[in-house]
């Protein structure tokens, strides 16, 4: 007979957690907007027009919330990533809100100060209540409650031994009960049984390498009677790895080792903030291009603009603008020599301008046009390309996405000449890095960063 498992179920198995943080939504928005009613006309006897409104608001935020997986679990995942989850829904229901009230025509018949104040009080409410609950579970899970027994099979791995020691899985509501290594062979199967049933573990976690793959079935097999959730941590060793993720392609599962994160809704967003940040930077550079532009066509003779072949998105070759910084020269035999400290063909307003980055400002046409984006991997000309990409380990893999302006590897330092093959490898990892963690937030932080110390670089010359 199989032995049976009995373990205490959690308050999230015990009652519909779900439904009652989408009531509690419901319930914010309404209170968010009878508040704002209030402060605007001084009185808490909201009007009929204005109940159906509020009552619309709250059903599409709580609407787009679900559509968004908020309500789905907590544990194991990054409390910000879920918080802009609830960020991302609450814009979809702004818009969908607006466009409804645009083509019904009664946008005219509601007060605009009281919608932007049900807003910003809504928000900061859910964001409140949710930051309340986070420290809330941290605390009871510090103390050993509202945690999940887990057993992994397979230490000695580099996941394993992470999952064990490198970080404090309490926090995400896990609690390692043992962890054995894996072997094969019935015997094996029956002690896993054994030590899953003495620990009343609700998860077994399997930590193997990929070439013991088909071991999976051998497990599965043995908890066939069991309700234990299984999970499969793959052990890829010192593979890199870029935006990895499970996906489901022509009915299959496919776990993606290196694929671009610019897909779907992000293309989107990083094209919209394009549009939009690019677009009022170019408005505001526009007389000290005009200037710059003049003062070089004073200062030496030759086209006021350099134009250089790139490498962009997935490859493709564009070509990038900069303000001229050198005095007119044609390189031999193809080749692309980096400006170096007291290089002669640098011009002395060249060497303003390469030092402060303002040679920079034509890229924002590159912007414009799609090829460029305003935060990226800096693009390398096509010699320093074919150089580097069997030096470098994933060096190509830079150009899953367009390359930038500026960018995560240039706001730390690592800018300008890259004279040493060690600088090039942590200009690329810092690159890689940026790719796998993008989102609209690092984006405005790598901007935040390069207004106050990213424009100025000792190795730009």
């Amino acid at each position: 007979m199989p032995q049976s498992i009995h373990y205490e179920p959690t308050f999230a198995e015990r009652y519909p957690v779900p439904l009652f943080a989408a009531l509690l939504d419901l319930l914010l928005v309404i209170g968010a907007a009878y508040l704002a009613y209030y402060l605007r006309f001084g009185t808490s006897d909201m009007t009929g027009r204005y109940n159906s409104a509020t009552l619309l608001t709250a059903v599409t935020v709580m609407v787009c919330l679900i559509m968004l997986g908020v309500y789905g679990s907590w544990r194991g995942r990054f409390f910000l990533r879920q918080l802009g989850l609830v960020y991302g829904a609450w814009g979809v229901a702004i818009g969908a809100i607006l466009a409804l009230s645009f083509f019904l025509k009664v946008s005219e018949s509601y007060s605009r100060i009281w919608f932007g104040t049900t807003i910003c009080i809504g928000i900061a409410l859910c964001t409140v209540v949710r930051l309340g609950v986070f420290l809330f579970l941290r605390a009871a899970r510090a103390r050993g409650r509202n945690l999940k027994s887990v057993l992994l099979v397979g230490e000695g791995g580099a996941v394993a031994d992470s999952l064990n020691h490198g970080r404090d899985l309490s926090e995400y509501g896990f609690r390692v009960a043992k962890s054995m290594p894996f072997e094969r062979g019935e015997a094996w199967a029956e002690g896993m049984l054994q030590e899953v049933v003495a620990t009343g573990a609700h998860e077994v976690w399997l930590c193997l390498p990929l070439k013991e793959g088909d071991a999976l079935g051998q497990v599965l097999y043995a908890l066939r009677h069991h309700t234990v959730e299984v999970r499969f941590f793959p052990d890829l060793g010192e593979i890199p790895l870029l935006n990895h993720k499970v996906s489901k392609i022509a009915g299959r599962y496919s776990l993606d080792l290196s694929c671009s994160p610019m897909d779907g809704p992000a293309r989107i967003v990083k094209r919209l903030e394009d549009l939009v940040v690019g677009s009022l930077i170019s408005l505001l550079i526009l007389p000290v291009c005009l200037l710059i532009g003049l003062a070089i066509k004073l200062g030496s003779p030759g086209p006021v603009l350099f134009k250089q072949y790139r490498t962009g998105i997935n490859g493709k070759k564009f070509k990038v603008y900069k303000f001229r910084s050198m005095v007119v020269h044609k390189e031999t035999d193809g080749s692309v020599t980096q400006a170096a400290r007291n290089d002669p063909r640098v011009t002395p307003l060249g060497a303003f301008l390469r030092r402060t980055s303002l040679d920079e400002l034509p890229q924002f046409f590159n912007v414009l046009q799609g090829r460029m984006s305003i935060v990226g991997p800096r693009p390398h000309a096509l010699a320093h390309n074919e150089y580097y990409k069997d030096l470098v380990e994933s060096y190509m893999q830079r150009h899953k996405v367009k390359p930038g302006i500026t960018g995560w590897a240039q706001v730390n330092g690592y800018r300008g000449e890259t004279d040493t093959l060690q600088k090039m490898q942590k200009r690329v990892e810092h690159d890689l890095w940026y790719i796998d963690n993008w989102s609209l937030w690092l984006d405005l932080k790598i901007i935040f960063l390069t207004v106050f110390k990213g424009f100025i670089g000792k190795n730009a010359y």
